[in-house]
């Protein structure tokens, strides 16, 4: 069989859904690597360099959550999109893993249907952000480099988590423009992952303790807007 979609990392401890997914992804045209907790996570991606990870949250020796940021401070992996499977559905727990710099999140009781769905989104948002012509995008005292994935302020260079970046990146590119909080989950999170409101709150949030609150402004009942 061809692997139409490349690889995909699965790591979880729970043997029944490892070979549900290894199943159905297989069956889909994917390369198959799994892994049981977050050390052989953080091995398995290190050495395979895995086009999307599914990750559960609840493991042993370590939990998905401090192996998603262990991966996204490695320069091999850091770019890789994390979805994480767990059962715990509270809004915290979400809130959470995005800020440990998943890409998507989806609850227990897994249905393989439903992530073959959730893989296909990821990686085409994924290919449409690699075509895009890069640009850099000069605003004086702060510099959005996408090519290089890269700001500078003040003449220091900050590294941006992947979605707090893809953010800033898309609010800047039209400097005064209001967007409302529908325009930018579809465009930076896509209309198949379902975030709550909070999560654009939660980046904006980190994205000014990084640059202060000079550059992303709050309206009102509407969304956020890039201005200087």
């Amino acid at each position: 069989m061809i692997n139409k979609f490349g690889k995909i990392l699965i790591v979880d401890d729970d043997q029944d859904i490892l070979e549900l997914l290894r199943y159905a992804l297989a069956k889909e045209g994917f390369d198959v690597f799994i892994a049981s907790n977050g050390l052989q996570a953080i091995e398995q991606a290190k050495k395979v360099i895995p086009a999307v990870i599914l990750m559960d949250v609840m493991m042993p020796l370590m939990d998905g959550m401090e192996a998603c940021r262990q991966l996204k401070t490695i320069e091999t992996t850091k770019d890789i999109p994390i979805i994480f499977l767990t059962a715990r559905n509270e809004e915290f727990a979400e809130l959470a893993g995005f800020e440990a710099g998943a890409d998507d999140y989806i609850a227990k009781p897994i249905r393989a249907r439903v992530v073959l769905s959730r893989v296909k989104a990821i990686l085409r948002r994924k290919n449409n952000y690699l075509k895009v012509k890069y640009e850099r995008l000069d605003f004086g005292t702060l510099i959005i480099d996408r090519e290089h994935f890269n700001i500078v302020y003040n003449g220091k260079s900050i590294r941006f988590p992947k979605k707090e970046f893809e953010l800033l990146s898309f609010l800047a590119s039209r400097p005064s423009r209001v967007f409302s909080r529908d325009e930018i989950l579809e465009n930076v999170w896509g209309t198949e992952v379902v975030v709550v409101d909070r999560t654009i709150d939660v980046h904006v949030r980190k994205i000014r303790e990084k640059l202060d609150e000079n550059f992303i402004h709050t309206i009102k009942g509407v969304g956020y807007k890039f201005e200087i």
